[in-house]
């Protein structure tokens, strides 16, 4: 499945926003991925020719939102009820590109091909009917390096569908990834990145384990 907008949320959780040194924000932090960075569950993460000037690509791991008809000016009373499902994803980021070599914009640097590995399926909302209460984790070759709960998230499920909605359109297959708890590769001290035969694993409870294995650009 290509989605047909990937619309992301920066600086979701609180803790991540205080181990990043930022404030927390007022409104929800919105950038966007090509959706050619989209991948399967089980396939490569492929480290970019581009990105080997030094470590550099971070994991995220995410809860991801899949919208299942078009949706504008949605109240957020009314927001979860165009959500087809829930699924788990990792938004890898080159940080390099995000931060300096991108202009300072994050898009560049989050949208290489296969930096939105999602999957491995869509848990439909009768089967999970509180998204604001889940789970989540990121494990890197075993290592759990995120652990924490949505219950962390600054804005919830449906207040991120409201405000993304406001006089435009979420079309049908539209992907939502609602930000990263704390943990990431380069806040942590050494920091840690992606390399060749690492194994990532993003898991969300209720929803399952996404499996990806890191390589190189051929």
């Amino acid at each position: 499945m290509v989605p047909a907008a990937i619309l992301c949320i920066g600086l979701n959780y609180r803790l991540h926003a205080e181990e990043a040194g930022l404030a927390l924000p007022e409104y929800p932090v919105l950038f966007m991925k090509n959706p050619g960075a989209a991948a399967a569950h089980l396939e490569k993460i492929r480290i970019p020719a581009c990105c080997t000037r030094g470590p550099e690509v971070d994991y995220e791991a995410e809860l991801a939102v899949v919208i299942k008809t078009a949706a504008r000016n949605v109240p957020v009373e009314k927001a979860l009820d165009v959500v087809l499902g829930y699924t788990c994803a990792n938004d890898v980021s080159a940080r390099r590109w995000q931060m300096h070599a991108g202009g300072n914009q994050w898009i560049r640097g989050k949208s290489f091909d296969t930096f939105c590995p999602f999957g491995p399926w869509v848990v439909t909302p009768d089967e999970l009917p509180d998204p604001d209460n889940l789970d989540i984790e990121c494990v890197l070759n075993g290592e759990t390096l995120q652990k924490s709960n949505t219950r962390d998230m600054i804005f919830s499920v449906a207040r991120i569908i409201a405000y993304l909605s406001e006089s435009t359109t979420l079309l049908p297959g539209t992907l939502i990834l609602t930000g990263t708890p704390s943990g990431v590769g380069f806040t942590r001290k050494p920091p840690v990145y992606l390399k060749p035969g690492d194994i990532l694993e993003t898991r969300i409870a209720h929803i399952g384990v996404l499996k990806n294995q890191v390589g190189s650009e051929e």
